[in-house]
């Protein structure tokens, strides 16, 4: 195993423990660390899908065993994202690399913001 898979199975790690403890999926986490380590833009969104798929499918088990999970809801959630997913696949191979960042960032300080001042 080569440093770089290390640091990304360490990095998983803590993603998943982010992930699970607040729901947020793990991207605003993944994306920034393959950013980082070089990937595109359009790589790091796709990989970060895989990723956030399998510390998904973990999280649900230990969430259900908890009965902290609202089937109905999340079905409903998950058939408008496939469609958004879809949408949002197409669109990324449109934006360079540093408008990505840009608008990425942006989201994450807005996200930051309204976290912050929601009571």
């Amino acid at each position: 195993m080569s440093m770089t898979d290390l640091t990304i199975v360490i990095s998983g790690v803590f993603v998943g423990i982010g992930a699970s403890f607040c729901g947020l999926g793990g991207g605003f986490l993944i994306v920034p660390l393959l950013l980082f380590m070089g990937y595109s833009a359009q790589k790091s969104v796709g990989t970060s899908f895989l990723a956030i798929l399998v510390i998904s499918i973990s999280a649900l088990i230990v969430h259900n065993k908890l009965s902290n999970v609202d089937y109905k809801a999340g079905f409903l959630l998950g058939v408008g994202g496939i469609i958004g997913a879809q949408i949002g696949a197409r669109l990324i191979e449109h934006v360079s690399m540093a408008n990505f960042k840009k608008i990425f960032a942006l989201i994450l300080c807005l996200l930051a913001i309204y976290l912050f001042i929601k009571k």
